[in-house]
């Protein structure tokens, strides 16, 4: 089967590098543009290197960034990853489904539109189909987003226990890396041997899109779930990967075995369609008492090209009818371009390209 078209959009910033790394040697798309501001044109993507954990090969090191052309990507590309800063991610965005064009996107606009998608495959994935109600969609265009970095990380554990037992309340304290500040991060000064408390509109996004996840769709509108959630933000001096302190309270009683038991047996509609990017096990149980650690695990997840696609979950808990845990995921992975990369795998599975 010939492989789909795609553009990166925001190529020369940290996610959207990172949607290169995962779309070289992809099985289903091919890059066919990458796109930044008009201060980075024809620079080598080499001259623009942000991710250090990978090692891109010599041709992509060699593409040139053009200008972002709303006519030009909808011309040389099906589907555009949009790994663009917020202040002009909305409406570009949308100027491009309007042209036809598949927009997955990472930035923050359009999450909580009332007919977009706010995806994570083995959470929502009959939320996919809402696309058929937006307005571009006639012309082949549309726009699905993936959730923020630090909700991405507890849906998935989050998904498996309301649907094992049912949630009804979760309190999270996360502890986030600095890669998702962008690049360059925090200014050294601020992080070095520091936390800082506060990351703006962190944890307004937090309860509000995990509602959206966790909900349903009924009579063609999104419901939210009626989970009660609380957040608190912190940054942190890592480099890449969100770990979270999650109190949760079930509907259903269950001890910590059976608790385990749901994490470790979910599996839902990537791994039954053998996405290229889901990973073969999305929640990872560990069971030593001081795991999950970025250091240690936030690369979690298999076959290869699902590598930090897993939540890794430890500590697993329970006081009263109250349940503790860590969860660790990759937020740039996970979290970021790899979340929309699945996205779209998702899409195509359901021959909505």
């Amino acid at each position: 089967m010939e492989k789909v078209k795609v553009a990166v959009l925001g190529a020369t910033g940290m996610i959207g590098q990172r949607f290169v790394q995962l779309l070289e040697d992809h099985p289903d798309f091919e890059i066919a543009g990458l796109y930044a501001s008009e201060r980075s044109e024809g620079k080598r993507l080499g001259d623009t290197l942000k991710v250090r954990d990978h090692q891109f090969k010599d041709e992509t090191m060699e593409m040139r960034i053009e200008q972002l052309d709303v006519a030009r990507i909808a011309k040389a590309s099906r589907i555009a990853f949009s790994g663009l800063p917020t202040d002009i991610a909305g409406d570009f965005e949308t100027q491009l489904a309007r042209a036809g064009c598949a927009v997955f996107s990472n930035a923050a606009p359009h999450r909580m539109d009332a007919d977009v998608p706010l995806l994570i495959p083995e959470c929502n994935a009959d939320h996919i189909e809402m696309v058929r109600k937006q307005p571009a969609f006639k012309d082949g265009g549309f726009i699905v987003t993936n959730a923020n970095c630090s909700t991405t990380g507890i849906a998935l554990p989050l998904k498996a226990i309301d649907q094992a037992f049912g949630l009804e309340f979760a309190c999270v304290s996360t502890y986030q890396a600095i890669s998702g500040a962008g690049y360059p991060g925090v200014p050294s000064l601020d992080i070095m041997s520091n936390v800082v408390p506060y990351i703006r509109s962190e944890e307004e996004k937090m309860e509000s899109e995990l509602a959206k996840i966790l909900g349903s769709v009924k009579e063609g509108r999104f419901v939210d779930h009626p989970v009660e959630m609380l957040a608190s933000c912190a940054r942190v001096p890592v480099i890449d990967g969100h770990l979270e302190a999650v109190t949760l309270r079930t509907a259903e009683d269950v001890d910590v075995g059976g608790m385990i038991k749901a994490l470790e047996d979910f599996a839902a509609e990537p791994q039954k369609l053998n996405l290229a990017t889901a990973p073969l096990r999305p929640i990872i149980v560990r069971r030593e008492d001081n795991r999950p650690q970025p250091a240690l695990d936030v690369n979690a997840g298999e076959p290869l090209r699902a590598r930090g696609m897993s939540a890794v979950v430890g500590r697993v808990r329970k006081k009263g009818t109250y349940f503790k845990m860590f969860v660790l995921s990759h937020n740039t992975l996970r979290g970021g371009a790899g979340g929309s990369v699945l996205n779209a795998e998702l899409a195509r599975a359901k021959e909505l390209l």
